[in-house]
């Protein structure tokens, strides 16, 4: 009877091995990166509701509500994708992104039109490829069921980067400030992924908190 795994031969890690330690990367990350996503959609609420409050367009009112209200149903999923993973929202980063919200809903009051609109597209299109990544990150964890929401997220996203993008670039000063890129077609969203699932090998990369906000 074996009473000491000492006398066992040493076990070169196997494919298996790499495998499983690469899943397990993929969802330590998956975890960081919702709970940066699930922060940085409450700072986006408390930004558009003060940005909402500054238009007095009554369309533009309600087209921005009904970007409020995707905010707060991707809050909603996004929760519940964190207890999935057995964890939670970081209370630390939930209280820094209410105050970086509420700094920019106060900004919106005295910021004018067009900068309000214009920062608002710029950080959508930042949250596009935050999705898509969340996606590529479900899918080497094996949280399949993650990946069709995360990706719809991130077509949201797409929609509201539109949306603001099309309302500044009607300002004159559009042509005096630098813009950003424009994200790929909204239908690249998916075909993007399902290319990237035939990739057999991805570094799973490190999670952190964008500059500004750290």
């Amino acid at each position: 009877m074996l009473t000491s795994t000492a006398v066992l031969p040493a076990r070169r890690p196997g494919p298996a091995d790499q495998a499983g330690a690469r899943t397990e990367r993929a969802r330590t990350q998956l975890a960081r990166l919702l709970q940066l996503a699930y922060s940085g959609e409450l700072a986006a609420t408390r930004a558009y509701l003060g940005h909402r409050h500054s238009l007095t367009d009554r369309v533009e009112r309600a087209e921005l509500w009904a970007i409020i209200c995707d905010e707060v149903r991707h809050r909603t999923c996004l929760i519940e994708m964190l207890r999935a993973l057995g964890t939670m929202p970081d209370p630390v980063r939930e209280r820094k992104m209410e105050r970086v919200g509420r700094a920019i809903s106060l900004f919106c009051q005295i910021g004018g039109w067009f900068f309000p609109m214009y920062g608002a597209g710029r950080l959508e299109s930042q949250n596009v490829r935050e999705y898509e990544l969340a996606a590529r990150l479900a899918h080497v964890a094996e949280l399949h069921r993650f990946v069709a929401p995360l990706l719809e997220m991130a077509q949201v996203e797409w929609d509201h980067e539109r949306y603001f993008r099309s309302k500044a670039a009607r300002h004159r000063l559009w042509r005096h400030i630098p813009s950003w890129p424009a994200p790929p077609p909204r239908e690249e969203i998916r075909a993007s992924f399902r290319a990237f699932e035939t990739t057999a090998a991805w570094e799973v990369p490190v999670v952190r908190p964008p500059w500004l906000v750290r």
